[in-house]
């Protein structure tokens, strides 16, 4: 059985991954599982007995690289704002928008393992990101100047949520920015691309070992 605690969450995140540097963004540095498969069988069981979810907090998917790639490439975006990071998962996209020069980042995620990744990930980097396992889809989004959404438009009825959700938040006045490799359910519509790269992952992770993945923004 996990340790449900937070020391307990930290302390399996330690034994089953290793700090690693995600191709597309070496500045930056996570605790990241070498193989999917074993990971994900050990923690299946264990975690949906507790009622989380599996750990896509082990991996740095390519939506989330190509997003950190853009912000550190492009810091103006973020530079002295307030940024939420939806979805933040290991935590790469709210690193990298710190490391831009965001004044603060809140990094949402309904697993609150994720909060567990995001504080050990947050220290090898040397840079302090705040967390919240709420679902913030329920509520209008706090209020900040920038939100990151990095791969979340793995299923139907949450991209359509979720894509809502950004819409009114843009309305009010957020910058939106959004990472996707092209998943099933991504909108072709009513976007606006920002950014292409060529994204080096694992066939275990996607269906090829480069993935062509996007920046957008809503218009």
């Amino acid at each position: 059985m996990i340790d449900p605690s937070l020391e307990g969450r930290k302390a399996f995140i330690l034994e089953n991954t290793r700090l690693q540097r995600p191709p597309h963004t070496p500045e930056l540095i996570l605790h990241l599982a070498d193989e999917i498969a074993p990971i994900w069988r050990m923690t299946e069981e264990a975690l949906a007995e507790i009622g989380l979810p599996p750990p896509f907090w082990a991996f740095a998917w390519a939506g989330g690289q190509a997003l950190a790639r853009y912000l550190l490439d492009h810091p103006q975006e973020v530079a002295g704002m307030r940024v939420i990071d939806f979805a933040s998962g290991s935590g790469l996209v709210a690193i990298a928008a710190m490391k831009a020069g965001a004044a603060s980042v809140l990094a949402a995620d309904i697993d609150p393992f994720c909060g567990a990744a995001l504080a050990l990930n947050a220290e090898a980097n040397g840079v302090s990101v705040g967390f919240t396992d709420k679902d913030l889809l329920d509520a209008p989004a706090p209020e900040a100047e920038v939100i990151l959404a990095g791969d979340i438009c793995y299923e139907k009825p949450l991209a359509e949520k979720v894509m809502t959700w950004l819409r009114a938040a843009q309305a009010r006045g957020a910058r939106v920015l959004i990472g996707d490799p092209g998943r099933s359910y991504f909108p072709r519509e009513g976007l606006q691309k920002l950014a292409e790269y060529q994204v080096p992952t694992t066939r275990e992770l996607e269906d090829m070992e480069v993935k062509r993945t996007a920046v957008w923004t809503p218009v």
